[in-house]
């Protein structure tokens, strides 16, 4: 068994219209549908996961689709940047892809030796397609016009933007078992060895630059990987010697998850691989059908109505 930290589990965005938000990441970005349930707290919005044939940890991108939320602003104390993992080649591809559906996109570029694309999604989310130095060997999900030669094959970092990345670093080292890779200008790299993919944080420095406010287009947290519930329990324990707050053990169907906010302001999670998304639905039939949390299921016929039709 893993004790360790295994990088990125899942990450947590803000959209706006539900189905703006299901067209782009499955028709446009080509990822999988993996849940359709509802928020815990909310259960008039949708939760959405996004990722690959299985939900794999290190694949699942999830969002909350409020409609008529306010936009959010990056900034400091905030996770500001998502990085999938995309085939060597593949960037003319979705800079064609791109143009074709009017996604906002910048030019490729080259950070820390590795070739990215940044682009935004409907609600001005920031993301980058990044060709990793290592080649990433993991399956991607296809579509009919998304094939494997140039499909997203997970994440490939989050970037956490911050006043002083001293005590986040101090998190990520001394909790979490990260190193500093390499550092440019600004940007300093984390890296676990624990897991071959999904394994890098990068945090900015950015004394100068405004608090981000959380809503529209912005990432609402970043959880991070563990084998089971032990484990999970075993860093609630070293989060609390730290000093800092952190939630009790909180089942979310699909992985137990642990919540704190770091020194930086970030909301981090821990999340568990088990039981995994096929606990509701068959692997074939994943994100077919509106699943909800137990405690909700009296309230079907209301939450249905509720939400907002999905084509």
């Amino acid at each position: 068994m893993n004790n360790n930290i295994q990088g990125i589990h899942h990450i947590t965005a803000i959209a706006g219209n539900a189905q703006r938000n299901y067209d782009f990441y499955t028709k446009v970005l080509g990822l999988r549908m993996v849940k359709k349930t509802v928020n815990f707290d909310d259960p008039g919005t949708y939760h959405f996961y996004f990722g690959n044939e299985n939900g794999t940890p290190g694949t699942i991108l999830t969002f909350f689709p409020w409609q008529g939320i306010q936009q959010g602003r990056p900034g400091t104390g905030m996770a500001t940047e998502i990085g999938y993992s995309v085939p060597e080649g593949s960037l003319e591809f979705w800079k064609d892809r791109f143009t074709q559906f009017n996604v906002q996109h910048g030019i490729t570029a080259e950070r820390l030796g590795e070739l990215y694309l940044p682009f935004q999604d409907p609600d001005g989310l920031q993301l980058n397609l990044i060709v990793p130095k290592k080649n990433d060997n993991r399956q991607a999900w296809e579509t009919a016009e998304v094939k494997a030669q140039n499909a997203t094959k997970g994440f490939h970092s989050i970037t956490l933007t911050l006043k002083s990345i001293k005590g986040t670093a101090d998190i990520l080292t001394e909790v979490f078992g990260y190193t500093l890779l390499e550092q440019e200008g600004k940007r300093y790299r984390y890296i676990t060895t624990n897991i071959e993919n999904a394994a890098i944080v990068d945090l900015i420095e950015a004394p100068e630059e405004e608090r981000g406010i959380v809503a529209g287009g912005t990432n609402h947290h970043v959880a991070f990987r563990v084998a089971n519930d032990d484990v999970l329990m075993t860093y609630r324990e070293k989060i609390l010697q730290r000093g800092i707050n952190i939630t009790p053990k909180i089942n979310r169907d699909y992985f137990f998850s642990l919540y704190f906010r770091e020194p930086g302001g970030v909301l981090f999670e821990l999340a568990t691989d088990n039981p995994g998304f096929t606990v509701d639905e068959p692997l074939d039939k994943l994100g077919t059908s509106l699943k909800l949390p137990v405690q909700y299921q009296p309230m079907r016929a209301e939450i249905e109505k509720a939400l907002p039709e999905l084509s």
